[in-house]
């Protein structure tokens, strides 16, 4: 019997053990898989190769490949229609053998049959403007697209190809070995849409004054995909968002147009003495030698003339363009052209402005001034322009292309402009001649990264901007200037991460949020001279190929000596916000007593214990500062003493690594501080500044509406 109880009891104890342990399992043992804000990036990035290496360089196995054209245009003036032919010569450059090759089609998105509108959600509003409803449903739609008229092998006889969307395939008689090339040859047509009327990034503009058109001519030719060891072919469909993945080549172009339009153009000009007059060649002469402002080359008075009467004749500019990924033109009767000279380093680079007279006086004013500075800031900060100029145009939109750009902006009917229009313009001429670096050299994949070239770009464009003009009014970079996007509604923001034809504010995600942490990691984080090397070296490494966000992440750490995977993560890989608090600040004086030092606590009612305070003693704080935002970032703190002086401390974004949560640490000092507020300058996005303070603030109503407005 005795056994018999000794042996229920040690199974008793045996299962109360077990049982206590289960639960000890389930309360506190779990296991799960590392959430640290500190992880490092290694699975999100790509495995380091010889084509692409960990430091984020090209690798000695980098290939890339190349593409040259030489192509024939006419524009058609009377009819709006642009028709071309095109001799395309493909390097296969890689080590892959490949079966076919994949071109853009790019107007195919205005097409009977685009697909495009089909994928935008569309409701019935109680009212619209005439101009959006006209757009939205008009009575005839715009017949737009390729109308592809031969696809031909070198020798003329036909080539296989298949038309998928904004996509065309080539077939190719035999697989194209590494090393090889391929030439082939393709005729086309399209009619030009009014960017104006029915939207586009590119052209015309219908003035009814003279029944003129000024022309933005882009994406109007048949150009390769990019091939790469990253994606293989890009050949996402062109949706009319998201831009463009294009390989560097060599371009020879003619381009034939009335004989009175004055035209602009990606490349050097091989005929100015058949295409210019002669008081034009003497004025660019000039030009060519002035650095401190613009000389006109053909004025508005010239040009108002030329508008008035319309040649029956035409004349063909010829350029040719080395390594550049892309090319477009802009042709009008009605542009004035005026240049100037600027000095990078030493050599020469033209900065021009073509623009019709109802954009004068303010393009003329602002316009090629612009170009020059952002040539000079954009050189500075990642490396010297290559190309031989760099031109503005009035194009009423904001597009990029390989040495020419079209913009925004006009004056009033009277020639006045607030500063509100001419910064508007001056800004988004700096971004678009910034794109000449971001993506037109260093040559990101837009349709896959948007924020690799825009928000690189509009970073850099902020240095550009306060160097036009200290008192730039900046609208997009400053940390103050996301928060409102960062604390919006979760369900309507998507990482940085993300393709751009799904993000939900794409202003804000790919150029304002990126362009924002690359100015809290200059200014906040890395310093200035650690982030513009960094920066540089990026910029240079990549320059004419083709970068991923895993050599920019990896290029910034190797060349800085800063460990930034925690900053990646939590910037462009989450929706997570600023939000760093004061929970509780505890007062200490120190009493001295048998060799040992005791910590008493101030209170508000005076000194604890009936001690005596130890008059050689230092204050010490306790302050135990939170973190309610998901994101990790360095605590900057301002101490303000009972003289009414300053100190500023910087704790690193690792304090966090250990207590996601909450943080306390104890700050000694000589002085009795009054006062402790976290990021009063609003270096780092906090989207709440109610609890960075202590002793904390209590604002009235009128206070909040006054900072809300200075905000």
């Amino acid at each position: 019997m005795k056994n018999s109880r000794l042996f229920l009891l040690s199974i008793f104890f045996v299962g109360t053990s077990v049982f206590a342990q289960e639960k000890k399992i389930k309360q506190g043992l779990q296991g799960h898989t590392n959430q640290n804000k500190f992880k490092q990036l290694k699975d999100e990035l790509a495995t380091p190769n010889s084509q692409r290496t960990a430091s984020g360089a090209p690798g000695i196995n980098y290939t890339q490949q190349k593409v040259d054209y030489v192509m024939d245009i006419v524009l058609d003036d009377e009819n709006k229609r642009i028709s071309g032919k095109e001799t395309i010569v493909y390097h296969n450059n890689s080590k892959d053998e490949l079966a076919y090759l994949w071109v853009q089609l790019d107007q195919n998105i205005r097409a009977k049959d685009s697909k495009t509108p089909d994928i935008q959600p569309s409701k019935i509003p109680s009212r619209m403007p005439v101009k959006s409803f006209n757009r939205s449903f008009p009575e005839t739609p715009f017949d737009g697209g390729f109308n592809i008229t031969s696809v031909t092998n070198i020798d003329n006889s036909s080539l296989s190809h298949t038309i998928n969307q904004t996509m065309m395939r080539i077939n190719l008689p035999e697989p194209l070995a590494a090393g090889k090339t391929f030439s082939f040859k393709i005729n086309w047509w399209y009619n030009i849409n009014n960017h104006r009327e029915i939207g586009g990034r590119s052209g015309y503009e219908h003035f009814t004054e003279n029944e003129n058109n000024n022309y933005v001519i882009a994406q109007f030719y048949p150009r390769l995909c990019v091939y790469d060891n990253v994606e293989g072919w890009q050949n996402d469909q062109f949706w009319g968002r998201s831009e463009f993945a294009l390989e560097f080549g060599d371009y020879t172009v003619h381009i034939t147009t009335p004989a009175d339009h004055m035209l602009g153009a990606t490349g050097v000009l091989l005929n100015e003495n058949e295409v210019l007059s002669k008081k034009e060649l003497k004025r660019l002469a000039k030009a060519k030698k002035t650095f401190d402002h613009p000389v006109l080359i053909r004025t508005q008075e010239e040009a108002s003339k030329i508008e008035k009467s319309k040649s029956s004749d035409t004349k063909t500019w010829k350029f040719e363009a080395k390594n550049v990924r892309d090319y477009a033109f802009a042709s009008s009767r009605k542009f004035i052209w005026d240049a100037m000279a600027v000095d990078i380093n030493g050599k020469t680079v033209m900065a021009y402005s073509l623009y019709s007279k109802e954009a004068n006086p303010l393009y003329g004013d602002h316009s090629t001034r612009a170009v020059a500075q952002t040539l000079k800031t954009y050189s500075k900060y990642t490396f010297e322009y290559p190309y031989h100029k760099a031109i503005s145009v009035d194009g009423q939109m904001g597009m990029e292309y390989p040495q020419i750009c079209f913009n925004p902006g006009r004056p009033n009917a009277d020639g006045t402009y607030s500063d509100r229009t001419k910064y508007r313009m001056i800004k988004v001429t700096i971004h678009e001649v910034g794109h000449n670096f971001f993506p037109m050299i260093v040559n990101s994949d837009e349709r896959q990264w948007t924020w690799m070239d825009e928000g690189l770009n509009s970073y850099v464009e902020m240095l550009a901007e306060l160097a036009y003009d200290k008192n730039f009014p900046i609208t997009r970079g400053y940390p103050k200037n996301i928060i409102k996007y960062m604390n919006g509604d979760q369900s309507m923001i998507a990482p940085i991460m993300t393709k751009g034809d799904n993000v939900y504010s794409f202003g804000s995600n790919a150029y304002g949020k990126p362009a924002t942490a690359l100015w809290i990691l200059r200014e906040t984080i890395m310093g200035h001279e650690l982030f513009d090397h960094a920066f540089r070296t990026y910029s240079q490494r990549w320059m004419f190929k083709h970068p991923t966000p895993a050599d920019f992440f990896r290029t910034m750490e190797d060349a800085s000596g800063i460990d930034l995977d925690w900053f990646w993560r939590g910037w462009f890989y989450t929706t997570d916000v600023t939000d760093i608090g004061i929970k509780n600040v505890k007062k200490y004086h120190t009493k001295t007593k048998d060799n040992e030092v005791f910590f008493i606590e101030d209170t508000t009612k005076g000194l604890s214990f009936g001690e005596e305070k130890d008059p050689n003693s230092k204050f010490h704080y306790e302050i135990t500062y939170n973190k309610p935002g998901g994101l990790v970032m360095p605590i900057i703190v301002y101490y303000t003493y009972k003289d009414e002086t300053k100190e500023r401390k910087v704790y690193p974004a690792q304090i966090w690594r250990f207590n996601d949560k909450e943080v306390t640490k104890v700050f000694s000092s000589s002085k009795e501080i009054t006062k402790i507020s976290i990021d009063p300058y609003q270096e780092t996005a906090d989207v709440d500044t109610s609890n960075n303070s202590w002793p904390k603030e209590n604002k009235n109503k009128f206070d909040k509406f006054k900072n809300k407005i200075k905000g």
